[in-house]
């Protein structure tokens, strides 16, 4: 048995126009496969892209962030040196301030001692001298009372009556 195609012209032969058909349907379905996978693939680079950019995006934005964070945190830092800065200050005057309000409530109580102290004496003085005047005036009423009899008081009382006028003249 010889082979059919080999005898005849090869487009009368069944296998060819099968061949042809089979050609023709790959090309018209892998036209549209292809164009199919074509779009797939479009659609896959432009998704892609899409993630690209937005990740360029992202990434301009996080640095954005990384930059204003940066000043943030100098800025911070400068408050916080600001802050204890002032704080320092404020201690030191508020330590001067008391230093000099304990000095003052010293002095006023020193004073308030001394004050005190004098009011003391004083009043020690003053009974010291009512108590003199008390033994001078019991001293002198003993004492006159033991020198002085009757006749000497009322010679003393003549003497100061008849001594009266020139008291008043002169």
């Amino acid at each position: 048995m010889e082979y059919e195609a080999l005898k005849a012209h090869f487009w009368a032969n069944g296998t060819f126009w099968v061949t042809v058909a089979v050609l023709i349907f790959a090309f018209v379905a892998g036209r549209k496969v292809l164009g199919a996978i074509g779009n797939l693939l479009d659609a896959r680079t432009k998704a892609v892209q899409a993630a690209l950019d937005e990740a360029a995006q992202l990434k301009a934005e996080a640095e954005a962030i990384l930059v204003d964070a940066k000043v943030k945190q100098e800025q911070a830092a400068k408050d916080a040196k600001h802050i204890l800065a002032t704080a320092h200050a404020e201690a030191e005057r508020l330590a001067n301030e008391l230093a000099a309000e304990a000095e003052a409530t010293a002095r006023r109580r020193e004073q308030m001692a001394m004050d005190r102290i004098q009011a003391a004496e004083a009043a020690a003085v003053k009974e010291v001298r009512a108590a003199a005047i008390d033994i001078a005036t019991a001293a002198s009423s003993a004492f006159l009372r033991d020198t002085v009899s009757n006749d000497t008081d009322a010679a003393l009382i003549d003497h100061a009556i008849t001594a009266l006028p020139k008291a008043f003249r002169g």
